[in-house]
Order: structure tokens, then sequence, then C-alpha cells
């Protein structure tokens, strides 16, 4: 509901403004209100924190490919086979297809994904002794079909506060100051369009949650409440163990559709950010020059090597992926939102202002984020950083934009009143598109 909550402000907000410069990246729009340095600054933050927390989809999805190699290969090799298919494959299709395959192959795998997962429903109705009026009893009397938690304590993630708070802050950066979702909303055929995409996409997110979370039940009937080393392994277990040999195909299909969609998406965006905000600017062109597109398609290649050796290196320490990879995301997220909210609604702000107010954020976020392991390595300030490290991740991103927000207010009163704010005619500001130019 929180994530309904994000869209809708969005809609309303940034998304107005990106069409009416028609911009091809968010954070054109930092340049436009700012400066270019802005533009780059934001950018670079972006490509590091897409970088690490695709690299940990990517993984997360090689599981269960690992699972099926398994038997052929060592865990390791199998793993280290898995990430390679995937990155490999995705990375080819981006490459030749750009923006247009990543939607298009986005809505078959979605299909083949909400596919897979209505059979996971049925065949566990089935496989239970009892069907689903047997597996909702048993989660109701383990608490597990507890909607709404009314706790107000920042040290659990999944409350109605943090969900609704939190998740309305997360999705509004996600989805206003995430290239990986901004490009998409740039490349809808009209304002119109992208605003219907971008809040019926909220409603679609809360019915996938709750058919995902539905299964979630009926494994926890399945396997009688059993503990596994890892939670990310139990769907994948199940699928290869108890599902028929046909539908094992479907749904692991499902699964790597799911991945593939969001790895080239964030490879796609990752080529053109890289491309609008950091190449264009230095190399002076402009951004209807023809040999931009294969300078965005050899970037595209660099991205996609480095994406798939993030996911190579990548170790697993028993936490759930799927929140390891929204961590990453939300410590920075807050700083880049906070200097959209700068660029709105704080018109004496300055560049000046925006930077010193998104480096503080940041920084302030990573503090939180990696106060545990400081505290070991640093016992002197363990009281200071321990409560720092119970701080639940659905608040980093509206602790880092209030950070953000008032570091920028507070830098901009040390100077005077800027004058009137800077206009660029839309299509005239460097890497902005031209007119009918499309994301």
């Amino acid at each position: 509901m929180g994530y309904v909550v994000g869209r809708v402000i969005v809609a309303y907000t940034l998304l107005p403004r990106y069409y009416r410069g028609h911009l091809v990246t968010a954070y054109a729009l930092l340049e436009r209100r700012f400066g270019v340095a802005t533009r780059r600054f934001a950018s670079v933050i972006f490509m590091v924190t897409r970088a690490f927390a695709d690299s940990v989809r990517v993984f997360a999805t090689a599981i269960p490919i690992a699972l099926i190699l398994g038997g052929t290969v060592s865990q390791s090799n199998a793993m280290r086979l898995a990430v390679l298919i995937l990155g490999v494959l995705t990375a080819i299709y981006t490459y030749h297809g750009g923006m247009r395959a990543v939607v298009w192959t986005d809505v078959i795998q979605t299909c083949v994904y909400l596919v897979g997962a209505g059979a996971a429903i049925y065949l566990l109705g089935v496989t239970v002794t009892g069907g689903w009026h047997a597996i909702l009893g048993t989660a109701a009397s383990a608490g597990k079909l507890r909607v709404f938690d009314l706790s107000l304590r920042v040290d659990r993630p999944y409350t109605l506060a943090a969900g609704l708070i939190g998740g309305a802050f997360l999705s509004m950066a996600s989805h206003g100051a995430d290239q990986l979702i901004v490009q998409r909303l740039l490349a809808a055929s009209s304002l119109g369009d992208a605003r219907r995409a971008l809040i019926g996409s909220g409603i679609a997110v809360l019915l996938q949650f709750a058919l995902f979370l539905a299964i979630g039940i009926g494994l926890y009937a399945y396997y009688a409440g059993r503990h596994f080393d890892a939670s990310d392994a139990i769907f994948p277990r199940y699928i290869l163990e108890r599902m028929p040999h046909g539908l094992v195909g479907l749904v692991v299909a499902a699964i790597l559709a799911a991945t593939m969609s969001t790895h080239s998406g964030a490879i796609n965006s990752l080529a053109s950010s890289t491309t609008f905000d950091i190449y264009l600017p230095l190399s002076g062109k402009r951004a209807d020059d023809p040999s931009l597109l294969r300078t965005a398609k050899r970037f595209t290649l660099v991205w996609g090597v480095l994406l798939t050796g993030g996911a190579l290196l990548y170790r697993q320490n028993g936490t759930p992926v799927v929140q390891i990879a929204l961590s990453i995301a939300s410590f920075t997220y807050g700083g880049l939102l906070g200097g959209f909210f700068l660029a709105i609604l704080w018109r004496r702000a300055l560049q000046r202002d925006a930077i010193t107010g998104m480096a503080v954020g940041i920084a302030a976020m990573t503090l939180v984020v990696f106060a545990k392991p400081l505290a070991i390595l640093l016992p002197a300030a363990a009281p200071t950083l321990a409560p720092l490290g119970t701080i639940a991740w659905p608040w980093y991103v509206l602790i880092g934009t209030s950070l953000t927000v008032a570091i920028g207010v507070l830098s901009s009163l040390t100077h005077g009143a800027p004058p009137a704010e800077r206009e660029v005619a839309p299509g005239n500001a460097r890497g902005a598109a031209p007119s009918g130019a499309s994301a």
C-alpha cells in the first residue's frame, strides 16, 4: 500500500517535469535546476548502487539453475555457470534490442512469471493434505496470516508504519529518482500513459505481493515449519523436488524471467545514464549525434560484464537476497530523492547545497547500514553505532531524504538568495533529447 502511495506522488510531481523538459534520464532534471556537476554526482551514485543491487539479484536467480546443475558439477561451479548463463543471455538481447527489447521481453516474462506462480499455488493446494483450507488453518495457528503489525518500533521492518511511510518513500525513490524505472516511464507515448502505467503498476504489485506471500504460506505448511539455512533456497527446492517435470521447466522459466526482466532494465538504464549523464557532457556531442547509439551499445556490453562479474564475486551470508538488494538501494535512494526534493521545493538551493546535502545524506546512511560491522572494527564507537545498526531498512530512504533536505536547506542559508530559477528551453539543454526522440 505504501508503494501505491509513493507512485501516486511521483506521478503528479516528478513525472510532469520529466515530460515537460523532454529529458532522457532522471538526472537531467537536476542539471536543469542546479548544473551539470549535480547531474553527474547523482548519476554516479545511481550507477554504483544499481551495479551492486543488480549483481545480488542475478545471484539470487542463479540459485534454482545451480540446483538443477548440482547433480553434474559441484555447487560452487554450478552457481558460477548459472550466473554466466543468465548474464550472457540477458546482455546479448539487451545489446541488440535496446529499450524496445527490454519492454517487450518484460511483457513476455511477466506472463510466464505469473503463470508459473499460479501453477505453484495450484500444486501446493494439491500436494498438502486438506488443500488450501488446511494450509490456511496451519498458517493461522502459527500467526502467519497477521496482516498488520501496529508496532512503532523502527527496528522491525514489516510494520504498518514502515510499510506505509517507509514504503512510500522507497517507491518515490525507486520510481522517481532511479533511472531503471524512469527510463521506462519516459518511453511511454504520453504523460497520461506514463502516469496510468506508474499508478497501475503499484496496484499490480500489491496483488503480486499477495500471490507470492500465499506461496510462502503454502510452503510453510508443506514443510511443516522446517528450518532452512537459506530462505532463498526453499521455493527452488520445492520446485525441483516436488513438481512434475514439465511444470519444473515452466516455474524455473518464470523465476528466470523475473530476474532477466530486472537485469536487462538495469543494464539498459546504466548504459543510458553513462552515455547521457557522463559521456555526452564530457564529449561535447549533441543527443542526436548518430555515433551516440554505437557508444551506448558499447556501454551496454561493459555494464553486462560488470554486473555478471559482481554476481560471480557475491557470497551469500544467510540473509534473504531480496532484503540485501533492497537495503543496498535504500541507503543511497534517500540522497537521490532528497536532491530531487530540493530541486522542486526549495528555490533558494544552489548546486553546492544540493551536492552537499546528497553527500551528507548518503554518508550518514552508509554509517547506518554498516553500523554493525563498524562496531566490531571500532569497539570504542560501539555504544554510538549499536543503536544505528538496529534501524530497519524500510526507514533508510525516509531518513536519508530528510537528512539530505535538511543539510541542503541549512547550506542554502549561508549565501544570498539566488536569481530567478534558471530555465533551459526544452530540447536545447545539453544531454536532453531533441523533440520527438524516445528514451
